[in-house]
């Protein structure tokens, strides 16, 4: 009976490890993808089209209230999956609420900042460097509102459900796709908006 046991147990890690192999496999498509519109974005930098360039549209400050927001939201996942680990069902729920709350914060002030260049009639439509930005920042922002959409749905089966080893593995997942999006954000503040400010 034992042996059954540790066979049963050993195939529900091997099984699990597929899964998470899997994961990174499909993170590094995602890392292509990003990669590929990080290139466009370099390429088109500088085609404003007599339009504002990145000096002149981005404000600094209020995209470090952003930065701050979304790695504080890593931050508080990281916690969320220590409580996870000891089955602190009470500390998982809590620690994913506020990251999820920090996430859409994050969103938030983004949609913000689109609409008000939009306003000021600087859309996507502007000139090859907006079209690239939009297209490069949005995409980073339909992430981030899937992965919102992600923990809203994991938080209902931490409560219906519990900390069971399915839970536990999707929360692994749904960890590896946040902390993911918070390193191409690094990658976006540093190429986006700090050279675009100081108009490298």
């Amino acid at each position: 009976m034992n042996q059954e046991v540790a066979l049963e147990l050993r195939r529900e890690h091997e099984a699990t490890e597929k899964t998470i192999f899997g994961f990174w496999l499909y993170l590094m498509t995602d890392c292509v993808l990003f990669a590929s519109l990080f290139a466009v974005y370099t390429v088109l930098r500088h085609n404003t089209f007599g339009g504002p360039n990145g000096r002149e549209l981005f404000s600094l400050p209020y995209v470090l209230v952003e930065t701050f927001a979304l790695l504080t939201s890593s931050f508080t996942c990281g916690l969320a999956m220590l409580a996870a680990q000891r089955k602190a069902k009470h500390e998982v729920l809590f620690w994913l609420g506020v990251t999820f709350l920090l996430g859409a914060l994050f969103l938030g002030l983004e949609l913000h900042e689109f609409s008000k260049m939009a306003a000021e009639g600087n859309s996507w439509r502007r000139s090859g460097f907006l079209s690239s930005y939009f297209t490069l920042v949005g995409t980073h922002g339909a992430h981030i509102t899937i992965g919102l959409t992600w923990m809203a749905v994991m938080g209902l089966y931490v409560r219906s459900r519990g900390l069971t080893d399915s839970v536990r593995k999707r929360l692994i997942l749904l960890s590896l796709f946040w902390h993911f999006l918070d390193v191409i954000w690094i990658f976006i503040f540093t190429i986006v908006y700090l050279y675009g400010s100081l108009n490298v």
